[in-house]
């Protein structure tokens, strides 16, 4: 008799605290923006916390801050696309990722002053 509970997912999940940005589009209604911390993350999902109830089922595009720099010079984002599929009134949110891709960004993060 095996009493361990089974996990569901088949992507590894990742505790991530890390700042995040989104904006979720529902049909009918105006797109809503907000910022929030990562939770957990996987290639096939996410979960953040946030202020606010978000509304299950709409499409949602998130901006996770990536915790490291390209050449220590240029920030690097992930950008994620997916649906929202849990929202509860403590704030946690659950994302079914469709699409995810790293932006790095042109300028340098830091200034190219002079160094002493």
């Amino acid at each position: 008799m095996h009493n361990e509970p089974t996990e569901r997912r088949r992507s590894r999940r990742y505790v991530l605290h890390l700042p995040i940005h989104y904006r979720v589009a529902e049909k009918g209604a105006l797109p809503c923006t907000g910022s929030g911390t990562t939770c957990e993350m996987s290639n096939a999902g996410l979960s953040f916390r946030c202020r606010r109830t978000l509304p299950v089922g709409a499409h949602v595009e998130l901006t996770v801050v990536w915790p490291t720099r390209q050449a220590d010079l240029y920030s690097v984002e992930l950008l994620m696309t997916g649906f929202i599929l849990r929202s509860n009134e403590r704030g946690r949110v659950g994302v079914r990722v469709t699409s995810h891709r790293f932006r790095v960004d042109t300028e340098p993060a830091v200034a190219m002053g002079a160094i002493a």
